[in-house]
């Protein structure tokens, strides 16, 4: 059963009477992750959030000090996996998937169960200079930095040193991870697994015009050996 389906069982159980602290912490961290990724953190109030828990308002204070230290507890649990995944997928060995699909493949892992997480790092609605804001901007950075470099090394791979074009594909490809998550999130019934199958999918046919596999990649193959053909740069772009 999913992350968030096993919080919403859990918190639809009257009060949490008689369940060890460890397994509270992680039915409220499930629950306020969720609640917060839907309504950003002006949206959400201590006493709501506790009321959809089954817990008292004074035990989420108890627990986490301050709606700030409950933001701050939910951000560690996604952008600590997320920038350690996609960090790993970034070094795989070259026998493993192009390493676009497998950063993708790797996001969608992390927040199997949760797409709605990934909107903590960018919750507009977060008071500046306060904990969460730093937080969630110092794992943005580290993402961010994780994409620059990604997109550099797929512009230096065709022989393309503009860093102005490297910025522009960092942008592109920050805007392609982002709204991909967003329709996730409009489609919870989408596992980690179709998504990634999906984007693969989606990347093959814009590179070569085609199905994966199809005439459409060994036509262009020979276009990319030639350099002759805006085919190549397009697929770079769109990597």
């Amino acid at each position: 059963m999913p992350v968030m389906e096993k919080a919403r069982a859990a918190a639809a159980r009257a009060g949490t009477k008689g369940v060890p602290r460890r397994d509270r912490e992680e039915q409220i961290l499930a629950v306020a992750t969720e609640e917060f990724g839907r309504h950003g953190y002006t949206g959400v109030s201590m006493a709501a959030l506790a009321r959809r828990i089954g817990v008292t308002k004074p035990l989420l204070y108890q627990y986490f000090g301050s709606k700030d230290g409950l933001y701050t507890t939910c951000l560690a649990r996604v952008g600590e996996p997320l920038a350690t995944a996609v960090r790993a997928a970034m070094h795989r060995p070259a026998a493993e998937p192009a390493t676009p699909i497998a950063v993708l493949r790797a996001v969608f892992a992390t927040l199997e169960g949760r797409p709605g997480a990934w909107f903590l790092l960018y919750d507009q609605s977060l008071p500046a200079g306060s904990a969460p804001y730093e937080t969630a901007r110092r794992y943005r950075d580290a993402i961010d930095e994780l994409a620059a470099g990604g997109a550099q090394d797929v512009l230096r791979a065709g022989n393309i040193e503009d860093p102005l074009d490297a910025d522009l594909l960092k942008r592109l490809w920050n805007t392609l991870v982002g709204q991909s998550v967003v329709w996730w999130a409009r489609h919870p019934e989408e596992s980690a697994a179709s998504m990634g199958e999906r984007c693969a999918r989606i990347l093959q046919a814009v590179r070569f015009g085609g199905p994966a596999g199809g005439e459409g990649e060994r036509r262009h193959d020979g276009d990319e050996r030639r350099h002759d053909g805006g085919e190549r740069h397009r697929g770079e772009g769109e990597g």
